[in-house]
C-alpha cells in the first residue's frame, strides 16, 4: 500500500491506503484535499483512507491460499505498462514476471517498445495473445520479440501463458498479468469469446501445486 504523513492547513496525521505505486498516491492525497475543501474533518478523513479499494482491473490483486502476488492490470501501451512495472518493483521483494500481449489490428508501432519495456524492467517475460482479431497471433508476438533485449517466453494460448507465469514464481516474487485488466472477453477473429484474466489466474491458482 501507499501513505505517509498528510500535512493540511487543517492538522496533520498519517494515513494509509491499500493501494500501490506514485501514482495513486498522488490520488490518494488529492482526494484527502478535495475533501478537506469540502469541510470534512481531518481525522475521518485519513480513516477512510484506509478502506478504498482499487478501480477493478487496475492493479487489482487475485486473491489465493499459496501466498503469491499476483496482480491484474490494463495497462496496454508501453507508458502505462511501464508505470506498473514500476509501481510493482517497488514493493517486490523477488522477482518481477509479466504477462502480456498486444491488439491485433491496432497500432502495430508499440508492439516492439511494449516487448521493449518489459524486457528492461521485469525479470521473467510472457508473451501472449490479447484480442488478436484478424491478425496471426503469433505474428503479432514476434513483432512484440522484435524489441525484447533479453529472454522472454513465448505462448500464443493466454491461459497457458498465466498458468506457465503463476508456476513459476518463488517466495517473494510477483506476477503481472497486463493487458485486458477488467475485460471479460478476447477478440479472436470477428468473435468475442468469453475470457477473463483475473478467473484464469484464480483457477491457474488453484490446480498449481
Amino acid at each position: 500500500g501507499v501513505g505517509g504523513t498528510l500535512l493540511t492547513p487543517w492538522g496533520r496525521g498519517p494515513f494509509r491506503a491499500p493501494l500501490v505505486g506514485d501514482y495513486n498516491l498522488a490520488n490518494v492525497v488529492a482526494a484527502a484535499a478535495a475533501a478537506l475543501t469540502l469541510g470534512f474533518e481531518l481525522e475521518p478523513v485519513l480513516a477512510a483512507l484506509a478502506s478504498l479499494r482499487p478501480v477493478p482491473g487496475r492493479l487489482e490483486a487475485v486473491p489465493n491460499a499459496r501466498g503469491l502476488q499476483v496482480v491484474v492490470d490494463y495497462a496496454h501501451t508501453p507508458d502505462a505498462l511501464e508505470k506498473v512495472l514500476l509501481a510493482l518493483k517497488e514493493q517486490t521483494a523477488g522477482r518481477l514476471l509479466v504477462v502480456f500481449g498486444c491488439g491485433g489490428d491496432r497500432d502495430a508501432g508499440k508492439r516492439a517498445p511494449m516487448g521493449a519495456v518489459a524486457c528492461a524492467f521485469a525479470d521473467a517475460v510472457f508473451l501472449t495473445s490479447d484480442n488478436p482479431r484478424t491478425e496471426n497471433p503469433r505474428h503479432i508476438l514476434d513483432d512484440i520479440a522484435a524489441g525484447c533485449s533479453g529472454a522472454y517466453q513465448l505462448e500464443v494460448d493466454r491461459a497457458a501463458a498465466i498458468a506457465a507465469a503463476i508456476e513459476a514464481p518463488r517466495p517473494g516474487d510477483c506476477v503481472l498479468i497486463a493487458g485486458k485488466g477488467h475485460e471479460d472477453y478476447q477478440v479472436i477473429g470477428r468473435e468475442r469469446v468469453p475470457f477473463s484474466d483475473l478467473e484464469t489466474a484464480r483457477r491457474a491458482l488453484e490446480v498449481t501445486p
